[in-house]
This record gives C-alpha cells, sequence and structure tokens, in this order.
C-alpha cells in the first residue's frame, strides 16, 4: 500500500448555526491547517498515488480567503469541512481540520 500526506494552510471566515450561545454564531476567522491523506495499492501512470498539486488545487483553491458560509450547503463546522474535504479528493481516506491551535476534527472513512 502507498501513502501520501499533504498538508496546507488556508484562512477563511465561517459562522456557526448553534443550537446554544457561543460566540461562534458570529462571523469570524481562522487560519485552518488541513491534512488530507490518500492511499493506493497501485501507483498512477505518473508513479503517485495523487499530484499534491492536484489537492492543494482541488482543496486551497476552493476554500483559501473565503467565507465558508458562502461555499458550502451545510454548517461549517470542522468536522463537516473535514468529510467533505475527503468526498472531494480522490483516493483519499482520511482528513484533519485544525481550525485553531489544539482544536482538530478528524473524518475517517
Amino acid at each position: 500500500m502507498y501513502y501520501v500526506k499533504k498538508t496546507m494552510e488556508i484562512s477563511a471566515a465561517h459562522r456557526l448555526q448553534l443550537d446554544y450561545e457561543s460566540k461562534c454564531t458570529q462571523l469570524h476567522g481562522h487560519n485552518w491547517v488541513i491534512t488530507v491523506y490518500c492511499r493506493s495499492e497501485e501507483l498512477n501512470e505518473n508513479g503517485m498515488v495523487v499530484d499534491f498539486t492536484v489537492i492543494k488545487q482541488m482543496i486551497k483553491q476552493r476554500l483559501d480567503h473565503q467565507v465558508l458560509n458562502d461555499i458550502f450547503p451545510f454548517n461549517p463546522t470542522a468536522e463537516n469541512m473535514a468529510r467533505w474535504i475527503c468526498e472531494q479528493v480522490p483516493l483519499c481516506y482520511r482528513v484533519d481540520v485544525q481550525e485553531s491551535r489544539g482544536n482538530v476534527a478528524s473524518y475517517e472513512k
């Protein structure tokens, strides 16, 4: 089995829809650190699991410097973002989304 891991940072804003009082219901931003994990039993014609640039284009170019509520049709929690990112990237099996130091959400297929 071959594995690759791509870590990138994006700056983006969101506001959460919560059923309790929280300052997170107000628009605010984070410098998110996103780690994408992919695996494959075989390498592609270029000798890769997936090109790191492809992962960056699929995620960073779509989310960096955006208001995430305008992009996602769901409440943009770190958990929901991790699932969405995992579904976008070919051969992805896990995503970690760190919204601030010490706060990381993961999704694994």
